[in-house]
């Protein structure tokens, strides 16, 4: 398969792959790559399995995509994931830590606190309802600030939904590498109650950044400040 890809930055910087999410494609990162590039990093964005033409095909089973990760670059790279990206990046890092220098996850938090909110907390199981409903074929209604991936790699994101199992969480544990978390208050699908539980499943230096006011599409609306926070945990 072959992927298409923005990158920015010298070849021989360090590489730091940027995860797009659902229903986006890399161009939701067109404010936070420049940014990061200047800084003198390798900075590679892919359009996922689904969402690029000549990558088209599934299976979209969480390790498959975590394998495409994996394959994008070689040697160790740090990784930032937002949306269905952030998902895909936290079991890349759990599971390969080998392989990920630092993980940056935006949006959505440690799969294992997510699992222990819908379980427990009333607001994020209503909050999430409408992952159910993608996964039984509902058509998704959103606006992303940023143009939308065409119909067919839209039709492909929804698979991702469907092949979401409880497969996905054996042998997860704490995640070990250096750990930047990032969530919005006004976030309608990801509540406080896993964003603050996160931290519990971080074995390594982790940090955790707030943005007040605003809602979930954070790399478009504030590339500048996910920017710096990316920045300042790379370093």
């Amino acid at each position: 398969m072959i992927f298409d890809a923005l990158a920015d930055g010298p070849p021989d910087g360090r590489v730091v792959v940027l995860l797009h999410g659902f229903p986006q494609t890399a161009r939701s990162w067109r404010g936070v790559l420049p940014r990061v590039a200047a800084a003198g990093h390798r900075v590679i964005a892919p359009d996922l399995r689904g969402y690029s033409p000549r990558a088209r095909s599934g299976p979209y089973d969480v390790r498959t995509l975590v394998g495409d990760v994996l394959a994008f670059t070689d040697g160790p790279f740090d990784l930032v994931g937002h949306d269905w990206g952030a998902a895909i990046a936290w079991q890349t890092a759990i599971r390969h830590p080998e392989r990920v220098r630092t993980l940056t996850a935006v949006s959505v938090p440690h799969p294992l606190a997510f699992t222990h909110a819908l379980r427990t907390d009333d607001d994020q199981r209503a909050r999430s309802k409408y992952m159910r409903r993608w996964a039984e074929g509902d058509a998704p209604d959103l606006a992303p600030p940023e143009d939308m991936a065409p119909p067919e790699a839209v039709a492909a994101g929804i698979e991702y939904y469907k092949a979401a199992s409880a497969r996905d969480l054996e042998g997860l544990g704490p995640v070990t590498v250096p750990t930047l978390y990032v969530w919005s208050t006004e976030d309608d699908a990801l509540g406080p109650v896993a964003a603050e539980l996160t931290a519990s499943y971080v074995d390594a230096p982790y940090r955790f950044v707030v943005l007040e006011g605003v809602d979930h599409w954070i790399p478009e609306r504030e590339p500048e400040r996910l920017a710096e926070a990316i920045l300042e945990h790379l370093a």
